[in-house]
């Protein structure tokens, strides 16, 4: 014969501050370093980038130096304003603005970053509180998710991902360019070519690990046997996505170093080496 006990139910309360109304956390480690470095990076190149916008010379070193380097920030250079050489793409129209380039251009890099799956997962937690860190708690007593004006536009993402595909093509096109050495031998190879090529790749890297080029290749197939080729491509997406956060940064941080480079050679406050 076999005796079973009553079980004793468990009140449960649903509701109520997240992360607990009594105390902030329990956790003893400085949990607060992380946020804390991600306001400051974030914060630092929103400072920067809006001075390097609206300063707007010295984007480009071109055949009075022998070198062929624009900002990322200013290409596609698509206004008459744009400085001599700068401009004279193919694949963009010159037309007359009172604004600078920059502005026309950096909505869509912008864009892409913003609603980025990473990125709101940094600017949640550490500018809003939402919530600052794991098994801590929530700065707001609601939640309710991206379903509002304005969060509700991150749902705009993977379109500003296709955006930032074409960036990538025309900065890659620009590094491509910069190994040209007007009036000084023709083609050749100085530390603003290689600046330009590894902003190139990491960017590219920042755009496949993307969780929406992962889904865009592999995300819709009901079977990857009947998919080879975009199982391939699935499964080459994937190691890069786990490096996500990192490229993320890395990508971040030397836009910016690639922006103050060509701007310092630009004003001849550097030399741009030539290797060979």
């Amino acid at each position: 014969m076999t005796t079973v006990e009553s079980a004793t139910a468990t009140p449960v309360a649903i509701g109520g501050r997240r992360g607990g109304p009594e105390v902030r956390t329990l956790r003893k480690d400085r949990w607060w370093v992380q946020p804390a470095v991600t306001v400051t990076v974030l914060t630092a190149f929103v400072i920067y980038t809006t001075w390097a916008v609206f300063v707007n010379r010295n984007y480009y070193a071109g055949a009075d130096l022998h070198r062929d380097l624009i900002s990322p920030f200013f290409s596609p250079c698509i206004t008459q304003s744009c400085v001599e050489g700068a401009k004279g793409s193919t694949f963009v129209l010159h037309w007359y603005t009172g604004v600078t380039p920059a502005l026309l251009i950096l909505g869509g890099p912008l864009g892409f970053r913003l609603t980025c799956y990473y990125y709101r997962k940094a600017y949640y937690r550490s500018f809003w509180g939402s919530p600052p860190a794991c098994a801590v708690s929530d700065a707001h007593k609601k939640y309710s998710g991206e379903t509002r004006f304005p969060l509700i536009l991150q749902n705009a993402h993977r379109y500003f991902f296709l955006l930032g595909l074409v960036f990538n093509v025309i900065l890659t096109i620009d590094a491509v360019m910069a190994f040209r050495m007007p009036g000084a031998g023709g083609i050749g190879v100085s530390l603003g070519t290689l600046v330009l090529c590894v902003n190139a790749i990491l960017l590219w890297t920042y755009s496949l690990s993307c969780h929406a080029a992962r889904h865009l290749c592999g995300g819709g197939s009901r079977s990857f046997s009947a998919a080879k080729v975009r199982h391939r491509v699935w499964k080459f997406l994937t190691p890069l996505n786990a490096r996500h956060m990192q490229f993320a940064w890395a990508s971040l941080v030397f836009v910016a170093l690639t922006d103050l480079y060509v701007r310092l050679v630009a004003s001849g406050t550097i030399t741009d080496p030539k290797f060979f």
